[in-house]
């Protein structure tokens, strides 16, 4: 079945999107405001796009025609925010966070979390949270007048300290952290439980595969 976007609605072409572009890491962003109150919410259209230098991006969709979320105000006023990312045990309370709540509202407190002071960055971070990224604004693009795609980079990273193998080598038990995804539809998440293990193929390999088997 093909979908030509230029001949459907904006919302069948996120319908498309959201249900097939899936598994997406989700990104639980912490901004401060210019009263410095803190902002937090979480957005699945994110990822890490490059490691030198190492860059996050998330896509921040709009309230309404015209009306920017707070993430996008904060990050425009003050670029600096905190990507946290989320496990099954903190999957209730982002989505508490989630709720289109009014700029005054504390949703930190309203899901019952708390935060740690960043090391780089005046955002804090997650308490609750496993990893954190702390960012620096690299780069907004704009897509309308509501819409934007931040580009972050990473300045520093904070691990629970019984997720790391080695910290010198930089190893991390990726399963320990137990993280989640966004998947189809506006309520459906999955768990990174369920994996397989399948090794590159080096060119000699390959080739030798294909010559034993003529």
């Amino acid at each position: 079945m093909l979908f030509e976007f230029d001949r459907i609605s904006p919302e069948n072409r996120y319908k498309l999107l959201v249900s097939t572009v899936v598994p997406r890491p989700i990104a639980w962003v912490v901004t401060l405001d210019l009263e410095g109150r803190v902002n937090a919410a979480p957005f699945s259209f994110f990822n890490a796009v490059s490691q030198d230098p190492p860059v996050v991006v998330i896509g921040i969709g709009g309230r309404g025609p015209g009306r920017s979320k707070d993430t996008a105000v904060n990050i425009r006023n003050r670029p600096e925010f905190v990507v946290n990312l989320v496990n099954a045990d903190e999957a209730a309370a982002m989505n508490v966070t989630a709720i289109e709540w009014e700029p005054e509202v504390r949703e930190l407190e309203e899901a019952g979390l708390t935060t740690i002071p960043s090391v780089k960055v005046k955002p804090p971070r997650i308490a609750e949270s496993p990893v954190a990224l702390e960012c620096v604004k690299h780069v907004t693009v704009e897509l309308g007048i509501d819409r934007s795609v931040v580009f972050g980079r990473v300045v520093a990273m904070h691990v629970r300290d019984d997720a790391v193998l080695d910290a010198a080598k930089c190893y991390i038990d990726t399963p320990k952290l137990d993280l989640i995804g966004r998947m189809h539809g506006r309520g459906w998440y999955t768990r990174t439980r369920d994996r397989f293990e399948m090794p590159r193929i080096a060119v000699s390999d390959w080739r030798g595969q294909a010559e034993a088997a003529e």
